[in-house]
């Protein structure tokens, strides 16, 4: 691994990251004069850091804090190795890192910890997942109080409104796009289209498939990358959930098939309707929906996004080639079948929603769970079971379920739900601007 640094002598500064519950990246700056130790495995930091709220503070009443003596836990690299952060001025390189104990084993506060354990349920069938995201961002100026959608560096104009598709809209900011595939190449981030979306200054990015552990690194990857990027450029990117009142909100859907050890897509029928295989891990999914919405939904704001008529889902369905419906099985050809998973938010914790997803639906295939008749039409005017719509509600779903402990160690659930409930309280007294402010700095 410190091959890289040799072969990257312009690298002055080294950060060791690690992804807390919120995906933030937590961690330490080194010279690169002592990346070694770091690469080597021999850095310490307590386990508490990965469970801190929004505003990184301790968890009041957490287990990891006074009634553990808030214990050290070792970082070790994984196996993504260094990578450069291009948007610091500093030439820099950043090694993500994931948690483990005094004795060598995985911390289970680590939410990469938690997809590594959903995958390794996969293999011991013989199954390897396959994973993409779509993510939507925004482009903010927020050098005023009211938030805008920064002026072209071409015309000097602003977006007046959505601009689905517009070629022009892309365009106007050429320069932060290309400048975001180079970076993504230097990365190692498989960027792929970026299209122009619903909401004043919102774009998305479509990541390539491939390994879903790797697909979670590169969203989370991603997501610092383009905050970071936005920065260099002198407005903000922010992958928020809505913030704009009257435009549709930041999404990450999440595709996945999953493959046999010859190679087959396990949900390939030959034809467009899938296999049984598939029909239950729908099901599965389906089943966590409602549980699992504070993992797609994990902030305040993001409920402002689950609202009808506004391209994210609020009915708990699946469909047939309809981005109405919360499950869209796309088509194309069989030999891809795939789910698409579309209620997450783009403010959330990859590895998280991953999990969440892969593990219900592994679920469904362990239960044999057969899902409703697929919706037909405008999912928004069927009467369907509806996702939580309150913040406190979806924190009550995800403690009460037995399901989520199926999928997470019971530890990262009880972390979870006290991390929410005390953002919760806090988040209550903040005025509307602060809560906005709070959001576009961190997610």
């Amino acid at each position: 691994m410190n091959d890289w640094l040799i072969e990257h002598p312009e690298i002055r500064a080294v950060t060791t990251a690690v992804a807390d519950l919120n995906g933030q990246a937590r961690g330490k700056r080194l010279p690169v004069g002592r990346a070694a130790k770091a690469a080597e495995g021999d850095m310490r930091m307590p386990l508490s850091t990965l469970n801190v709220d929004i505003w990184g503070d301790d968890i009041e009443d957490s287990p990891l804090v006074f009634e553990t003596g808030d214990r050290d836990g070792i970082l070790k690299p994984t196996e993504r190795g260094f990578v450069p952060t291009p948007w610091l001025q500093t030439p820099s390189a950043m090694l993500p890192m994931w948690m483990y104990t005094e004795a060598g084993d995985p911390f289970p506060g680590d939410p990469r910890h938690a997809l590594k354990a959903v995958l390794d349920r996969y293999a011991e069938r013989g199954w390897n997942v396959i994973a993409a995201t779509e993510l939507e961002f925004y482009l903010i100026d927020d050098a005023e109080d009211v938030l805008k959608p920064p002026p072209s560096p071409r015309s000097g104009k602003r977006r007046l409104g959505g601009e689905i598709l517009s070629v022009r809209a892309l365009d106007a900011f050429e320069g932060f796009f290309t400048e975001l595939y180079d970076a993504c190449d230097e990365m190692g981030i498989p960027a792929e289209t970026a299209i122009s979306e619903a909401g004043l200054g919102q774009y998305e990015m479509n990541l390539v498939h491939g390994p879903a552990m790797r697909a979670a690194d590169d969203a989370w990857l991603f997501k610092l990358l383009v905050r970071g990027l936005a920065r260099k450029h002198g407005f903000a990117g922010t992958f928020m959930a809505k913030p704009y009142d009257d435009w549709s909100g930041s999404g990450m859907h999440v595709h996945f098939s999953v493959l046999d050890q010859d190679g087959n897509n396990i949900f390939d029928n030959g034809g467009e309707a899938g296999t049984e295989l598939l029909h239950y891990a729908v099901g599965g999914c389906l089943e966590a929906m409602t549980p699992s919405t504070l993992i797609f939904a994990p902030h305040g704001n993001s409920y402002q996004r689950l609202v009808p008529d506004a391209h994210a889902p609020t009915g708990i369905g699946w469909a047939y080639e309809n981005r109405t419906a919360a499950i869209r099985i796309p088509a194309g050809a069989p030999v891809a079948r795939r789910i698409e998973h579309r209620v997450a938010g783009g403010d959330t914790n990859p590895y998280m929603v991953l999990a969440a997803v892969l593990g219900a639906a592994l679920a469904g295939i362990e239960d044999r769970k057969v899902p409703p008749a697929p919706v037909k039409g405008n999912a928004y005017a069927r009467a369907l079971e509806q996702l939580p719509t309150a913040w406190e509600d979806a924190i009550d779903a995800f403690e009460e379920s037995t399901l989520m402990t199926r999928i997470f160690p019971p530890s990262l659930v009880r972390n979870y739900v006290l991390t929410k409930r005390q953002e919760l309280q806090y988040y209550a007294e903040l005025s509307e601007t602060e809560r906005t402010d709070l959001y576009l700095d961190t997610v």
